[in-house]
């Protein structure tokens, strides 16, 4: 990427972060939901297990890194919904008519969604030491930049969804929501697949997710040089090549 792509990834990314700067109470509120999955979902497991043999060890340990995915799926994959209100006020419009490249739009708005993700994952985080979850901080940077490469790609597709349901906005909604869960269930992300049927252990095999999951979960644990991590890596590139692909096509096709 160029030195002026890069400028325009900032500017974006900086317009679209002053909409958090100037409420920052929208952050706060939305680490509500996290704290909420950690708390009561996190105890269900580790009595579901004994704390022990699906999971490896804590189930703290181990959910804990589906909590940041969950976060970071849910804020990326809605990234279209931002956009839908601006083509809506005609924003949209004004921004393709400056000399901004195509790409720096998705990647400035999706490292918009990421940017609040961060803080809530690192705060996710700390949260959970007291109650045993132990903490490795390179590993975990590690896993935010992972999250960050699958997040541009999740929400470029998003971006692309937005335009081309531009003029039926519910058809948005009802693709991202249905697309959203199963990806999510199907990943591991909140119950383990082991002891699961074998189709849905078949399906999880196609699932990029399974792989960033299974790379969070390593890396969280303090494992670093892992097959899964690789695995995870790769998953996350793909799906931010496929994503700005087809997010920049969408836009061009919108505005031949």
């Amino acid at each position: 990427m160029t030195t002026a792509a890069l400028t325009d990834v900032r500017n974006v990314w900086w317009r679209e972060t002053l909409t958090i700067v100037r409420d920052p109470f929208s952050l706060i509120f939305s680490l509500v939901q996290p704290l909420v999955f950690l708390g009561l979902f996190g105890p269900l497991l580790s009595g579901l297990s004994g704390d022990a043999g699906v999971f490896g060890g804590s189930s703290l340990q181990w959910f804990l890194p589906g909590v940041v995915v969950m976060i970071t799926m849910f804020g990326t994959s809605m990234t279209g919904a931002n956009l839908q209100f601006e083509i809506m006020t005609g924003a949209f419009e004004r921004m393709l008519a400056t000399p901004l490249t195509r790409s720096s739009l998705m990647i400035g708005r999706a490292l918009k969604e990421l940017t609040p993700l961060v803080v809530q994952a690192a705060l996710v985080t700390l949260v959970a030491v007291p109650f045993g979850f132990a903490l490795y901080p390179l590993h975990v940077l590690v896993g935010l930049v992972l999250l960050g490469i699958f997040g541009v790609g999740v929400g470029a597709l998003s971006y692309a969804l937005a335009i081309a349901s531009r003029k039926t906005e519910w058809i948005f909604w009802a693709v991202q929501q249905s697309l959203l869960f199963p990806l999510l269930i199907l990943s591991g992300m909140m119950l383990p697949l082991e002891t699961g049927p074998e189709w849905m252990r078949i399906a999880s095999l196609v699932n990029p997710l399974t792989y960033v999951v299974d790379a969070e979960r390593a890396l969280f644990a303090g494992t670093l040089a892992a097959p899964a991590v690789l695995s995870g890596f790769v998953a996350a590139v793909v799906t931010a090549a496929v994503g700005l692909a087809v997010g920049v096509r969408s836009i061009r096709g919108a505005t031949a």
